[in-house]
């Protein structure tokens, strides 16, 4: 196996788990991301922590470090943060012999509300996942438009196109955005709207440069003898030889994306609590770093991970779509 299809089989298996576990996030986690169950006794505790879940008689729950069955009947619950607490035996719905029948365990830990931090990263891993590749659709079909519109409508048109985004472009992108996340305080569909509406100039300008490459080649120039008309041309012709480094360059921008929604939800501008994303996470993790490693250090190697994951895929796509690559060719050349 030679370093190209190497590297391509490992983006392409690293996106695609990353994709199910989220696609699969209310089958596998294990609670309700924003439950904050007995936060007292839940809250901070290490990863592989497993605690006595107590089902009260009349609703709710209390969680125990260890539960014990008294003489009596009743129940008696140690709990961090807490001391002891006695509860009689008709205020508890799900008693045993021993104690109770239920356990609540916290695969990766709690946060400072008590919160399941791996339940959390399942459904953070829905969020920023589905904004990276919506914005990029979004962001991509601009992209592709102005830039074909820049290449094909005449002289005119490009100037006032390519003015256009160097004028976007003039502005550092992530002053930018935390411009207008501070200003439209952005829910999921809000960022995944800002996003995908201040990338297309990387995606433009490139489409733009290959369309403008493409018009010159000999296939091109047949079709216009054979007198086929200017859309048949752009969309048999140009737009799939010029779809190539655009996907390379779509795919690498994911990875950027989540990477910026990330950074803006950890300022406390992109994504708003409850609803878990991995930045927000990282940055309810910060003030405890060294008490409770695990709530920031998780989702902070998730986010790592699924930027290589769509590096390593973006690296394997150009490699594989290189037309200067050993029996690689340019489809309708």
């Amino acid at each position: 196996m030679d370093a190209e299809t190497f590297t391509l089989r490992w983006g392409l298996g690293l996106v695609a788990a990353l994709a199910a576990l989220a696609a699969a996030a209310p089958l596998l986690a294990p609670y309700d991301p924003a439950e904050q169950l007995d936060p007292p006794t839940a809250m901070l505790r290490p990863p592989g922590t497993a605690l006595a879940a107590v089902r009260l008689a009349g609703g709710g729950w209390l969680l125990a470090d260890r539960v014990e069955r008294r003489a009596d009947g009743s129940l008696l619950l140690h709990r961090q943060g807490r001391g002891d607490e006695v509860l009689a035996a008709g205020q508890v719905s799900n008693l045993t012999a021993a104690g109770v029948a239920d356990r609540r365990l916290f695969l990766l830990g709690s946060d400072k509300f008590g919160r399941d931090v791996a339940s959390r990263m399942l459904y953070g891993a829905r969020v920023s996942l589905a904004i990276g590749v919506v914005a990029v659709a979004l962001a991509a079909s601009l992209g592709i438009a102005l830039g074909a519109l820049a290449a094909l409508g005449g002289p005119v048109l490009d100037m006032l196109i390519m003015r256009g985004l160097d004028a976007l472009l003039a502005f550092p992108w992530l002053f930018l955005m935390v411009a207008v996340s501070a200003l439209f305080r952005p829910g999921t569909t809000t960022m995944v709207l800002i996003l995908g509406a201040t990338a297309w100039p990387y995606i433009s300008r490139l489409a733009r440069a290959e369309l403008l490459s493409l018009q010159q080649r000999e296939f091109i120039l047949a079709a216009r003898a054979m007198g086929q008309r200017p859309a048949v041309i752009l969309l048999r012709h140009l737009l799939p030889n010029a779809l190539a480094p655009v996907l390379v360059q779509a795919v690498l921008l994911v990875g950027i994306l989540i990477l910026v929604e990330s950074a803006l939800s950890f300022l406390g501008i992109g994504i708003q609590p409850p609803t878990p994303s991995w930045g927000n996470m990282i940055l309810e993790g910060q003030d405890e770093l060294f008490q409770a490693w695990w709530v920031a250090t998780f989702p902070g190697a998730a986010l790592a991970l699924t930027v290589i994951a769509f590096n390593l895929l973006g690296d394997g796509l150009r490699d594989l779509l290189d037309p200067r690559r050993a029996g690689a060719t340019l489809p309708g050349s």
